[in-house]
């Protein structure tokens, strides 16, 4: 985030400028420069304007009171919650779900009791990926792995995989941005006594207004927020209004994390965004980088969505693994464990292959 103020620095040596008594003009107490005033005012314009926009930045505010609604009295009735008992993620399931594994542990224990206090969701994505399509991309992420035990497949507890829709937090927004550059051009002058490096710097500035649609945030603690980016993008013109005959033979998560709360990682993806299209239109230069950036959300709206998810957790070694897979487009995410023999013997595996190659071509160039 830019610094919603501004010191006053000598453009040559960077020390503290002060205005001393008696003087007319703005002194560099270290290396004894001297500036007019209206100099400085100029030189320092710029920054002022960008400490502005940022004081503007901090102050604004998702409206974050407006996503979501509250559940009709019927709609809660049809609604469970249970807790797992062995590792205490909460989750939502429809009133004819009285068993089911855990997602999260694979623990099958499950008490059901009535579900409140959760904010009906404004939109729906609904699943399009069957659990065989999981099951199927499962098995693809697992290919080209080499280093991959070959037990951990074989005993894969494919069965466990199941749907779950995430709940999320949908960020619209209108904003302005005003950047700051720091260009670089350098040219390499040769000359017979000498090699001469000259480096041009360039102050670049640009602005801009832009408009973002859905920026997801998830809002489940539970859920891991590398994974849950990963997955991305869903396509989000299949939403739908929501209905909780959506949630009939899933279970849904429970959101953890608020809209409120959830505003900053909202904030600092609109930011980076808007950062790199403006440093896009900053070209022919050998290097570019941020020197100070304001980005002021003119709108602020906010949705309360589900997602569809599949997940699965499996165990190999006594540690937990989990895949996760857009219920919509199918994409796949997860950690994979590794064979240590394996990862011992590949690099000597590949020297044999190699071996007999190089002995060629160094047989060819001797004789």
């Amino acid at each position: 985030m830019a610094d919603s103020s501004v010191s006053y620095k000598c453009p040559n040596c960077g020390a503290p400028l002060s205005f001393l008594p008696g003087k007319k003009t703005v002194t560099c107490e270290y290396c004894g420069t001297e500036f007019e005033v209206a100099a400085i005012e100029e030189l320092f314009r710029g920054k002022q304007e960008m400490a502005v926009r940022a004081a503007e930045a901090q102050e604004a505010r998702w409206a974050t009171e407006d996503a979501g609604s509250e559940w009709s009295h019927d709609e809660a009735a049809a609604l469970h919650a249970f807790t797992c008992s062995s590792c205490g993620a909460e989750l939502v399931c429809d009133e004819n779900t009285m068993a089911t594994e855990c997602v999260y542990c694979g623990n099958p224990t499950m008490i059901p009791k009535r579900f409140d206090g959760m904010l009906k969701p404004d939109f729906v994505i609904p699943f399009k990926k069957t659990k065989a399509d999981a099951v199927a991309a499962l098995k693809e992420f697992y290919k080209g792995h080499s280093l991959l035990p070959s037990n951990f497949t074989a005993n894969n507890r494919v069965e466990a995989i199941q749907p779950m829709y995430v709940p999320f937090w949908l960020f619209d927004s209108k904003i302005t941005a005003q950047v700051e550059f720091r260009a670089e051009k350098v040219a390499v002058l040769n000359t017979p006594k000498e090699i001469v490096t000259q480096t041009s710097i360039y102050n670049c500035r640009r602005k801009g207004t832009m408009s973002f649609e859905k920026i997801p945030v998830d809002g489940s603690k539970k859920m891991d927020d590398a994974y849950m980016e990963s997955i991305e993008p869903f396509n989000y013109s299949e939403l739908v209004p929501f209905s909780a005959a959506y949630f009939t033979g899933y279970l849904a998560d429970k959101y953890d994390v608020t809209a409120e709360a959830s505003a900053p990682r909202a904030d600092k993806r609109v930011e980076t965004s808007a950062i790199d299209v403006l440093k896009s239109s900053v070209k022919n230069f050998d290097a570019v980088q941020v020197e100070n950036a304001a980005v002021i959300k003119d709108v602020g709206k906010v949705s309360y969505a589900m997602v569809p998810v599949w997940i699965l957790t499996t165990r190999y070694n006594d540690k937990p693994y989990t895949f996760m897979m857009n219920g919509q487009t199918g994409k796949v995410v997860g950690s994979l464990p590794y064979d240590t023999t394996k990862a011992f013997l590949y690099p000597a595996l590949c020297s044999l292959v190699l071996m007999p190659i190089i002995y060629f071509l160094i047989s060819s160039l001797l004789y």
